[in-house]
């Protein structure tokens, strides 16, 4: 069935959960998993008010430490459940695209995301980025909820 699953993470609560139910899924089917995280490149204007505030050192900084971090729980979920699980930070103006393109280039036959990571104005603004990839992605898209 599936042997390659790339799971999208940002870090939040939600994605977390996300981590886990496709790390589960993947043992579940015998697949290898490609956990990333996605950082937006810094811009003197920005809806994120972190930009806002930082300079683009210190933007970069939290960025790794963030990819970093959620990276972390994947790598360590995959581990403990003895799933192969690669990682990677990629940088993109656009995180739905940055993952299609990976899934793609990476040969991955599913992408398993959570349903939604952003609260508040910026997921008004930017809207979500699992609805892009549900809507742009050739490759399947389960989500997690």
């Amino acid at each position: 069935m599936y042997k390659h699953i790339l799971i999208p993470t940002d870090g939040s609560p939600l994605s977390e959960m996300a981590i886990r139910q496709g790390i589960a899924f993947a043992k579940s089917v015998q697949a290898r998993v490609t956990a990333m995280t996605v950082s937006i490149p810094f811009h003197a204007f920005a809806l994120d008010p972190v930009m806002v505030t930082d300079t683009p050192g210190q933007y970069e900084k939290q960025c790794e430490e963030l990819a970093e971090k959620a990276l972390g729980v994947a790598k360590a979920e995959a581990s403990v459940a003895g799933v192969p699980c690669e990682t990677l930070h990629v940088r993109a103006a656009h995180p739905y695209e940055a993952i299609i393109d990976t899934a793609r280039k990476g040969g991955s036959d599913l992408i398993f995301m959570a349903s939604h990571g952003r609260k508040g104005v910026s997921a008004l603004v930017l809207g979500s980025e699992t609805m892009k990839v549900l809507t742009h992605s050739k490759i399947p898209v389960l989500v997690c909820r």
